[in-house]
């Protein structure tokens, strides 16, 4: 059976991982930063629920313009794809993920994309940006742990 999924080539899938350990309780950790709407809390950006209750199905906005619903998620995690917005077009996917680190804890952040239309500049400084956007993130997620 042929589906418009078959049809699209494989794609060139860029994966980018921010890790940082933080010295508190993975119980803890997961608290203060593992609510899928809660961005506005640690990241300080306008977060709303579109739909659901954030679980698996759920969906987020972002500020005016980006939508994500969570499509995974365990006790430690959540996984999302950015379904509207500047993403978007490259299939874009996150996970935040929380795990045991002897008596703490490290925060790690994932990102998935496709990179196949990019030019050489375009990947590297893409992934330039990205590294630094999300970088900050699982920082700001650290300083929201600690306080």
């Amino acid at each position: 059976m042929e589906t418009v999924l078959s049809k699209r080539r494989a794609g060139d899938y860029a994966v980018i991982e921010v890790r940082q350990e933080v010295d508190r309780p993975v119980d803890h950790v997961w608290s203060v930063i593992g609510g899928f709407f809660d961005l506005d809390k640690w990241l300080g950006v306008p977060c709303t629920a579109e739909a659901g209750d954030g679980s698996v199905g759920s969906a987020r906005r972002i500020g005016d313009a980006i939508i994500e619903p969570m499509i995974a998620a365990t006790q430690y995690s959540y996984t999302y794809v950015q379904t509207e917005g500047p993403m978007a077009a490259f299939c874009y996917h996150g996970t935040v993920a929380v795990e045991p680190r002897g008596e703490g804890a490290a925060i790690v952040y994932t990102l998935v994309y496709d990179q196949s239309s990019m030019d050489s500049a375009t990947r590297a400084s893409e992934r330039a940006r990205l590294e630094g956007r999300f970088g900050g993130a699982v920082d700001a997620m650290r300083n929201a742990v600690l306080a």
